[in-house]
């Protein structure tokens, strides 16, 4: 693999990181990916063919991290890839295209400077000295000011937005732009529907890990389980007293599943049951029926009386397996 630079200009021995490596890249990267970026930044100004396996030992890194970390700066744009090995691109010229790019179908409307402009500029800046010790890159600010149209977040929302992800330790662009998008179809916008959307996910993060605890699962749920419970709560309406109902069922059933406990849930809100006294009081009801049907059948020696009409319930509120 060869190694080129895109900058002959270079005519003193040190290794130059331009400063948008660590605003826009690093925080990123994982640690092996840096480390391969670093190296190959300090081979281009040799212009020596190196090899894969050579870079590998050097580095202490496996061959295919080394790889991976070849194809992850390829895809970011920072190299690219030739017949004879990669051109390291210049992150400079990357960045103020990105840059510029955006502002070229910017309105005069976009332009015009009015009050709102003043307190989302207070807003970003104050993003920058709280989150990024007052370096944040320019790219951001373009960023941010999109966001602000296209999410129409007030200034605290956006403020609270860079505080949630920068307690997360994930300060990098993918991350705030996809909690941005959940506040977004949680239809947040201003700090008051923030407050509201919070306190539910408070809630539902409760709910869910008290679920989990009943079911003797110490393992994070699965994305699957996690919706079926959003289901319950959320669609359905059900709190935590009607989903322990469901619960306490489990305890008969081997290896209780998540679909059997939709299943129950379900009926329950097909049959519009809406509290605790509710669904007991249906329950008791089966029970009862189930009693007379059983005494029933036991006086008339008849078996098939009205089977058809208890099986299914039978399948799914019996004390019995359900696989």
């Amino acid at each position: 693999m060869k190694l080129e630079s895109k900058d002959k200009s270079m005519i003193f021995l040190s290794t130059e990181i331009p400063d948008v490596f660590f605003t826009e890249y690093m925080s990123e990267a994982s640690g092996d990916f840096i480390k391969v970026y670093l190296c190959l930044v300090f081979l281009t100004k040799y212009n020596k063919e190196i090899k894969l396996n050579d870079l590998s030992k050097k580095l202490s890194i496996s061959l295919q991290t080394i790889q991976a970390a070849l194809n992850y700066w390829e895809e970011k744009g920072v190299l690219t890839k030739q017949i004879n090995g990669y051109v390291l691109n210049n992150l400079q010229e990357i960045e103020l295209h990105k840059l510029y790019s955006p502002n070229l179908t910017l309105s005069k409307e976009d332009i015009k400077r009015n009050e709102e402009n003043k307190y989302r500029a207070k807003a970003i800046e104050c993003i920058n000295n709280m989150y990024f010790q007052g370096v944040m890159s320019p790219a951001w600010y373009s960023d941010i000011d999109l966001w602000f149209k296209k999410y129409e977040f007030d200034e605290q929302v956006m403020i609270s937005l860079f505080d949630y992800c920068f307690n997360k330790s994930a300060l990098h662009k993918n991350y705030v732009k996809t909690v941005a998008e959940a506040w977004n179809k949680s239809n947040v916008k201003t700090y008051e529907d923030l407050e509201v959307y919070s306190a539910k996910q408070e809630k539902m993060s409760k709910i869910k890990k008290d679920i989990a605890k009943k079911l003797g699962r110490y393992s994070s749920l699965t994305q699957f389980e996690e919706a079926f419970i959003e289901k319950w709560v959320l669609e359905f309406g059900y709190d935590l007293k009607v989903i322990n109902i469901a619960l306490k069922k489990t305890t008969s059933k081997a290896n209780p599943s998540f679909d059997y406990l939709d299943k129950l849930i379900s009926d329950w809100h097909d049959r519009n049951l809406k509290t605790e006294v509710d669904v007991n009081n249906f329950l008791s009801e089966m029970k009862q029926k189930n009693k007379n049907v059983k005494q029933l059948k036991k006086q008339t020696n008849y078996n098939n009386y009205e089977q058809r009409t208890y099986d299914n319930l039978d399948d799914l509120y019996a004390n019995k397996k359900v696989n």
